[in-house]
């Protein structure tokens, strides 16, 4: 009889040390899953005004983006079908809508060009309720080329840095020399050392990117 408890005991005791063990070994896995936080810049990036996921990027803001030549806007007249659509910023900064001919569009943001078409349509209507809102960017651009993944230009809609506008990119091809990146704005050439702003050193050189620039991976 003391034979088969002292067994059941132990046979219980074994247990509890094997539940203990077992519970010490998944909760590190458990805790180091449930706080691994999203680190892909595709995946922490907002959308721009296209739907597209451009780091550094975010919706426009209407009240401060400052529509340029050959931008797309989307013109909208509350109760007037024909009057709303798409138009394009002609070279010469003017847009072409029914009734108001012809207005300055570049130079204005979004919502100066809503009060402007409104007051335009006053001669024509009581009271018009007009929104303009940019649907693609095409005025201001940085363009991206040489040992990088995804080559080509960009709106630079909000400011964006060089590190930001190289994410957008799609990352480096095999034998990128992230070393002697070069930035080319206008007569200018200046240079980034992607390994050093990377690991937090002369972090001076990761300037905020202008419109036309170009950066060159080697």
């Amino acid at each position: 009889m003391r034979i088969t408890l002292a067994s059941a005991l132990l046979a219980v005791l074994a247990g509890l040390l094997s539940a203990a063990e077992e519970g010490r070994t998944n909760a590190p896995v458990e805790a180091a899953s449930a706080a691994a936080p999203v680190s892909d810049p595709a995946q922490l990036a907002k959308p721009n005004a296209l739907g597209e996921k451009i780091l550094g990027g975010a919706p426009i803001d209407s009240n401060t983006y400052v529509v340029g030549a050959e931008d797309v806007l989307a013109i909208s007249v509350w109760h007037e079908p024909e009057l709303t659509r798409l138009v394009t910023v002609r070279p010469d900064g003017k847009i072409t809508l029914p009734l108001v001919n012809e207005l300055p569009a570049a130079g204005l943001t979004a919502a100066q060009l809503s009060e402007s078409i409104a007051q335009a349509l006053l001669k024509y209507m009581n009271a018009p309720e007009v929104n303009v809102s940019v649907q693609q960017v095409n005025s201001k651009k940085y363009y991206i080329q040489g040992e990088v993944l995804k080559p080509g230009s960009y709106p630079l809609v909000v400011p964006t840095t060089v590190m930001e506008g190289l994410a957008n990119a799609g990352g480096f091809k095999d034998f990128a020399n992230t070393k002697k990146i070069a930035i080319l704005r206008g007569s200018e050439r200046l240079k980034f050392n992607y390994k050093e702003v990377r690991n937090g050193k002369r972090l001076e050189q990761n300037i905020l990117l202008q419109p036309g620039d170009q950066i060159i991976v080697p």
